[in-house]
């Protein structure tokens, strides 16, 4: 048995907070074409809601860091920052709608006002926090507070570059949902890596797919599509260890031909959160969860991951018709059913553009209207993988990064999952209402499996 993790309840008592010592805005190193100042949304996008997606790059300081004359570590930090925001500069003429701004859910208008960076220095080592990963520290790291702001009026981009006593340092990325999905901001940080570090790769974002997908008539979409309301709600962050993974893959072999890290990760995850909603609120309400997937090599014809902006399909599995307690495998082989049939029918050749938008905006529907009078009747979930993207590839000159990580959504019934720090592991984020996440982390079953930070 293991897996409360204990660190939870001991860490530094030092405040630790960063002192911010620059804020600048980073405009494009060549501006925005004219033909391209207004950069249409598609469908997916439409849909999108403004939040931010959080992501921080953990590098570990080095003695074979890239310095310009010598090895002091001011000069260092000079050349990294110095570094970071060239190359930045170069990236956003690339990506340009992520130095613009939200005009509508339709547009963008970018005419070059740039991305928000900020520099900060914290007084601690970057061990402390790789060895304590508290989400209350984490939180220090990124800008603002921006993990859960509307990002209606502000950049679409900010970034926080954190740098640490022993020389390491920290990258902070807040993306605005509305104009990328996480296929397009992994392209989009490792073209910005690919340039600060001269590779010479070449650098070719498509923005096709508000062409092929061009928004619907949706007049009531800006109403209806919004986060769920918050309500008291706890974060908890999550590891599997890849033998842990391949146990339940084992478990679930018996009936699910070759099961996945992420099928079997989720549909353990999603089990324990139901079994918690039953027994916080001593009812059982009829549960739909929605499982976020990245369509461009399922649609006909196949998009590569070169294709910037939102291209994700959700589909839903149904749980809790009646009041027996749903058993691990028999999710597993729900999601994996669930997941063919959808895939298969988005790949459909007769399928038009319209068509898929349509079928997705109907596999969405009860998302958006989880806080309508409707919703009061079920229990929806949204899952997401972000597993198998290249965030650890994101070598800016010194090396690919020690963590990658992001913190809670502070919205109920998310759970979302991605590659851990050392092999086949997966790490997950969790947050359900309080009375539900009281149960949830005591679950014997999950506590077999995972550790809880």
């Amino acid at each position: 048995m293991h897996h409360q993790g204990s660190s939870s309840k001991t860490y530094m008592a030092t405040d630790i907070q960063p002192q911010i010592i620059s804020r600048e805005m980073i405009k494009q190193s060549s501006p925005t074409p004219n033909h391209k100042t207004i950069h249409c949304l598609s469908f997916f996008d439409q849909i999108c809601p403004r939040i931010y997606v959080p992501l921080v790059f953990f590098y570990p300081g080095k003695d074979h860091t890239i310095s310009i004359n010598d090895h002091k570590p001011e000069t260092d930090t000079v050349h990294k920052s110095t570094l970071l925001k060239s190359s930045l500069s170069a990236a956003l003429s690339f990506h340009y709608p992520l130095a613009g701004r939200i005009r509508d859910d339709l547009t963008i208008d970018c005419r070059d006002d740039g991305a928000v960076f900020l520099e900060a220095k914290a007084n601690c080592e970057l061990s402390d926090i790789l060895k304590h990963p508290r989400e209350e520290t984490l939180k220090l790291l990124f800008p603002d507070g921006l993990w859960y702001k509307d990002s209606t009026l502000s950049s679409t981009l900010v970034v926080q570059i954190t740098f640490f006593d022993c020389g390491g340092m920290s990258i902070a990325v807040c993306i605005c949902h509305k104009i990328m999905d996480m296929a397009s901001m992994c392209s989009f940080i490792n073209d910005w890596a690919s340039l600060a570090r001269n590779s010479g790769q070449e650098i070719c974002p498509e923005f096709n797919i508000g062409s092929l997908y061009p928004p619907l008539d949706l007049p009531v979409m800006k109403n209806n599509y919004q986060p769920p309301k918050k309500v008291n709600c706890a974060s908890r962050r999550l590891v599997f260890d890849a033998s842990d993974i391949a146990k339940l893959k084992t478990i679930a072999a018996n009936e699910v031909n070759n099961p996945t890290r992420v099928e079997v990760a989720t549909a353990l995850l999603y089990k324990c959160a139901i079994s918690a909603a039953k027994a916080s609120s001593g009812s059982l309400k009829p549960t739909v969860s929605h499982h976020a997937m990245n369509m461009r090599t399922r649609v006909f014809p196949p998009l590569t991951q070169r294709c910037s902006g939102n291209l994700i399909g959700l589909f839903t599995v149904s749980t809790m018709e009646d009041d027996r307690e749903i058993e691990f495998v028999s999710l597993v082989k729900k999601i994996r059913e669930e997941k063919t049939q959808f895939s298969k029918t988005c790949s459909d050749e007769t399928l038009t553009g319209e068509g898929l938008c349509l079928l997705v905006l109907e596999s969405t529907k009860g998302l958006r209207e989880n806080d309508s009078s409707n919703g009061k009747d079920q229990e929806v979930y949204l899952l997401s993988s972000w597993c198998r993207f290249p965030l650890y590839e994101a070598d800016f000159g010194w090396g690919k990064p020690e963590w990658v990580t992001s913190i809670c959504c502070e919205v109920k019934n998310v759970i979302t999952v991605m590659d851990s720090r050392v092999g086949d592991g997966i790490e997950a984020f969790v947050t359900l209402e309080e009375e539900a996440m009281a149960m949830f982390e005591r679950d014997k079953e999950l506590l077999d499996f995972a550790y809880i930070y």
